[in-house]
């Protein structure tokens, strides 16, 4: 069992930065990739990352290339996002995921496949 808990959301000016964590409690963490996903109202969920269990590995999809990171500190059992150069288009409720993998250098990150996901934390871009 795991249980996820995302923060770090809030209002932002476009051009700002944040950083949303992901705080995991429960045994194997490592071998859980952790995926960004996020939803805005009227859309479908989308993904935005995955990070591998050790967190050598990582995916984005294209369209987040560039302006979105993740990371993971495994002895703190969190997983981040940071967001630079926010636009109005990335207001959202943001969602962690963790998926299960038979060793943690895999980078999959299925909705279909997470077991757990978090409540998630609301970004919102905007003047």
């Amino acid at each position: 069992q795991m249980h996820l808990v995302e923060s770090g959301g809030g209002l932002v000016q476009p051009g700002g930065s944040l950083r949303l964590s992901c705080v995991a409690s429960g045994f194997g963490f490592d071998n859980y990739a952790i995926g960004w996903f996020r939803q805005a109202p009227g859309r479908e969920r989308e993904r935005v990352s995955c990070i591998s269990g050790s967190g050598a590995g990582t995916t984005y999809e294209d369209s987040m290339k560039g302006r979105f990171t993740t990371s993971r500190d495994n002895a703190r059992k969190t997983v981040y996002l940071q967001i630079d150069s926010l636009e109005p288009e990335d207001t959202a409720h943001y969602f962690c995921a963790a998926q299960w993998t038979p060793n943690s250098a895999v980078v999959s990150c299925e909705p279909y496949a997470s077991l757990y996901w978090g409540k998630g934390t609301q970004v919102t871009v905007s003047t």
